[in-house]
């Protein structure tokens, strides 16, 4: 064989393994050349999508060089949004969805979901979250894991795997073995993970072995440090977690995904072509190359490294075959999946149903509902982490306004008051003088300057009504609350339809109560 032949063959290997984002909303040419030459995966950002019809003719493109092209997006629905980040998620996440505790609903919101993906030519969605959110000082996972119960997490974990799949689109299940109990957000740092190997098979693996009798064919790894089993590499790097743990012990033999090889919890010390070899000589079949690195020159010099690394010994040939493999594999099985199921109509109620069902009332909000007159509505916004996109739209003002003509609003961030260009009278008190005052928070208990400033609103207007959409916590105790559980569009709609009296609330709980329900609906099947 031919040294160039070698090389030739290597590279295409090499090039087999990754999942690349790119920019736009046509397929550049280097994509597509790149299908040409072995690439058998890309993977969607929102900078790629401006309407369903136009995802649809790009990934019909994208599949004109290689029909069973893998084409994966990173939509949970809820927060994580990118189908729909320029209006918001039609969709509560999974905590909202976690709260009901009602796993048809959620099967039915995943199935819902999968219709849309394979309407617009998905076949790979890096969903669910699986992990279990026990610390709640977690600034990444969130309203984006099903809960903090490792039971609820599991079977609501199932259910959406089983939705999603059963309209025609692979699930990915993640971030393996859980990234529910850190304190750290692994797109800058490395978080670790301290529990003993007992703690982390109760509390941090029953979801995954959940979604492997569901039938997940795809898991992506996380990037944390786990000591219990390797006290040097984070877990997508890790033979020990990869290997041992996921195909030895939970009998994983499906496609390992990484999550972006760019983040910071793994490029910081390896850099990104360093991080991408080691995953690959660790078990990752597949390199996810996301939304922070999606240039061509990115992609060669991925594959370069994979390439160079055979060559030079730091990654066998074997290895890489068998990742390629996998590829192929799972590529085979999507495309047959996909072509087994009808894409359907999307349904337009099921999101709704499941935001409205997953409202929850605390002090004296059922004194105070509905509303009298249009509100002044304050909104604290904090920070988003990078896998919540900054321009997606969530809140309460502007469904409120749809509702109650005459509605104000105001958005607030922490550098502002703090910097004291805004200040809470200016913004929140004066224009309430004489209207009702409606607070919204988001994770009010993770962000000190919001608690203080959502205390001294309601200390000021003890008629005020916080409504939190991000995890309950001890904001502004004693105040009138609604809980939506999640800050997509579905749930800030749910929240304005019981402020405005479009929904009927139940009474609030007593005191020392855990929060009610605001308001009902139904689905077919569904409790």
């Amino acid at each position: 064989m031919s040294a160039k032949k070698h090389s030739s063959e290597l590279r295409r290997l090499a090039l087999s393994v990754l999942q690349p984002g790119f920019v736009g909303t046509e397929a550049p040419d280097w994509i597509l050349r790149e299908i040409g030459d072995g690439l058998a995966s890309v993977v969607l950002f929102s900078r790629n999508i401006a309407s369903p019809d136009q995802v649809a003719r790009l990934t019909a493109r994208l599949r004109a060089e290689n029909p069973e092209l893998v084409v994966a997006v990173d939509e949970e629905a809820g927060d994580v949004t990118r189908m729909e980040w320029a209006t918001g998620s039609t969709r509560p996440g999974n905590f909202a969805l976690g709260t009901v505790d009602d796993p048809e609903l959620t099967e039915a919101v995943a199935a819902d979901l999968g219709r849309q993906l394979r309407s617009a030519g998905v076949s790979l969605d890096y969903a669910p979250s699986a992990d279990v959110n026990s610390n709640p000082d977690n600034p990444v996972i969130g309203v984006r894991s099903f809960g903090a119960v490792p039971e609820l997490v599991s079977r609501h974990t199932a259910g959406w795997i089983r939705g999603l799949q059963s309209s025609g689109v692979a699930a990915c299940v993640k971030h393996f073995p859980g990234h529910g109990d850190v304190a750290a957000d692994s797109h800058h740092e490395l978080p670790t993970y301290g529990a003993d190997a007992a703690e982390i098979a109760a509390q941090a693996l029953p979801p995954f072995r959940a979604a492997l009798q569901a039938g997940v064919r795809a898991v992506m790894s996380g990037h944390l440090l786990v000591p219990a089993y390797d006290s040097e590499l984070p877990a997508t790097l890790s033979r020990p977690v990869l290997e041992g743990l996921l195909r030895r012990e939970l009998g994983f033999d499906g496609l390992i995904v990484s999550d972006a090889i760019e983040m910071g919890a793994v490029t910081r010390r390896y850099g990104i072509e360093g991080a991408a070899v080691r995953a690959v000589a660790a078990g990752v079949d597949a390199i996810c190359v996301g939304g922070e690195s999606a240039e061509e020159a990115t992609a060669g010099q991925l594959v370069e490294a994979l390439a160079g690394a055979v060559a030079d010994g730091g990654l066998s040939e074997e290895r890489l075959a068998e990742a390629a493999g996998r590829v192929a594999e799972f590529a085979e099985w999507s495309a047959r999946l996909r072509a087994d199921r009808s894409a359907g109509e999307t349904g337009e109620d099921i999101g709704r149903v499941a935001a409205r069902r997953a409202v929850r009332l605390g002090g004296a909000a059922g004194e105070r509902l509905p509303l009298r007159a249009a509100p002044h509505v304050v909104e604290l916004a904090p920070v988003t982490n990078m896998a919540i996109g900054d321009q997606t739209p969530w809140g309460v003002a502007a469904p409120l306004q749809e509702r109650l003509p005459g509605t104000t609003s105001v958005r607030v961030r922490g550098d502002e008051l703090q910097e004291r260009t805004v200040t809470l009278e200016g913004c929140a008190l004066a224009p309430a003088a004489g209207r009702p005052l409606v607070v919204v928070v988001r994770d009010a208990s993770r962000h000190a300057w919001m608690s203080r400033a959502a205390a001294a609103l309601t200390a000021a207007r003890p008629d005020a009504i916080v409504v939190e959409m991000g995890l309950p916590g001890a904001t502004a105790e004693g105040a009138a609350q609604i809980y939506t559980h999640g800050a997509s569009a579905a749930s800030g709609v749910a929240a304005a339809e019981v402020l405005a009296g479009d929904r009927e609330p139940v009474a609030a709980p007593t005191a020392g109560a855990a929060p009610r329900a605001a308001v009902s609906g139904s689905v077919p099947g569904a409790a």
